[in-house]
C-alpha cells in the first residue's frame, strides 16, 4: 500500500526560531514534502532569515495577506513601524519571491489557500462576529469552498489549529501558527485568537488506502528568545503572544 505524507506550515510571521524547530521536527519524522500556507515574514522578528530558509528549501508557498502588504502596502500601512521594519531587512530578491507567490495552490488531492479560496483576509473556518469567534457551519463552509473539488483543503490565517469534517466527506485543516500562537485584531470586528500555549504549530497529513489522517503537532522551542526579539523591536504585545500563546 502506497502512503502519501506531507507537512503543513502556516503563519510563521518572521519567527525563524520557531521555524527552525518545526523544520527539524518534520525532518526527524521523515516527512519530505512541506507546504506553506502564507504570512511568512511580516512581524518584528527575523523576516530575512525566515525567507532565506523557505527559499533555500524551495517550499511550495501560497501568499498570505501579510505577504501581499510587504510588496504592495495599502496607504494605511505605508510608513508604519512594522512596514518600515520589514522593508529595511528584506532584499529585492526576497520581496520578488513574495510578490510571485500564488493565491492558491493545488498539490495532488490537496487545495491550499491562506484565508478562503477567494480572500486572504477572511478566516475560512472561523466566523468573526461582533459577539464572538465561532466555528462556521457546514453550509457556510460549503459556500466558501464552492468550486473546490479536492478532498482536503488546507488554510491558515486564523492561527487556530483545527481539523473540520464537512458533510460531503472533505476535510479542512488549519495547522495553526508556526511563529505567533495568539494575536488580537480589530478586523472585521475586534477579536482575539489564542492557541493557549507558546509552542510552534504545524500539521502532518497522511493518506493511505483512500483515507486521510491528520496529526496536529505542537513543538517546543526557545520562545523567550523570539519574544525578546519582538520586545527589542518595539512590539511588547507580540512578545507576550509569542511567550504565552495567550492574547490577554
Amino acid at each position: 500500500m502506497t502512503e502519501t505524507s506531507l507537512a503543513l506550515i502556516a503563519d510563521i510571521h518572521g519567527n525563524a526560531w520557531a521555524l527552525d524547530a518545526v523544520l527539524a521536527d518534520i525532518d526527524r519524522r521523515g516527512v519530505r514534502q512541506i507546504i506553506n500556507l502564507g504570512d511568512c515574514a511580516y512581524g518584528s522578528l527575523d523576516p530575512a532569515g525566515t525567507l532565506e530558509r523557505l527559499m533555500d528549501r524551495a517550499i511550495p508557498t501560497v501568499s498570505g495577506n501579510q505577504d501581499r502588504i510587504v510588496h504592495a502596502p495599502p496607504p494605511a500601512v505605508v510608513g508604519s513601524a512594522d512596514q518600515d521594519f520589514i522593508t529595511a531587512r528584506l532584499g529585492p530578491d526576497q520581496v520578488a519571491w513574495l510578490r510571485d507567490l500564488p493565491q492558491t495552490l493545488v498539490v495532488g488531492d490537496l487545495f491550499c489557500c491562506h484565508g478562503t479560496p477567494a480572500l486572504d483576509t477572511t478566516c475560512l473556518l472561523e466566523d468573526v462576529t461582533p459577539q464572538s469567534v465561532r466555528l462556521r457551519g457546514d453550509a457556510d463552509l460549503a459556500a466558501l469552498l464552492a468550486g473546490v473539488t479536492q478532498p482536503v483543503i488546507a488554510c491558515g490565517h486564523s492561527h487556530q489549529p483545527r481539523v473540520v469534517a464537512l458533510a460531503d466527506g472533505r476535510l479542512v485543516v488549519n495547522p495553526g501558527s508556526v511563529g505567533v500562537p495568539a494575536y488580537t485584531d480589530d478586523q472585521p470586528h475586534p477579536h482575539a485568537m489564542e492557541a493557549g500555549s507558546p509552542h510552534a504549530r504545524y500539521a502532518i497529513l497522511r493518506e493511505a488506502g483512500g483515507g486521510w489522517s491528520v496529526k496536529l503537532v505542537a513543538v517546543p522551542y526557545d520562545w523567550d528568545v523570539a519574544a525578546d526579539e519582538a520586545r527589542r523591536n518595539g512590539r511588547p504585545d507580540r512578545a507576550a503572544w509569542i511567550a504565552t500563546g495567550r492574547a490577554g
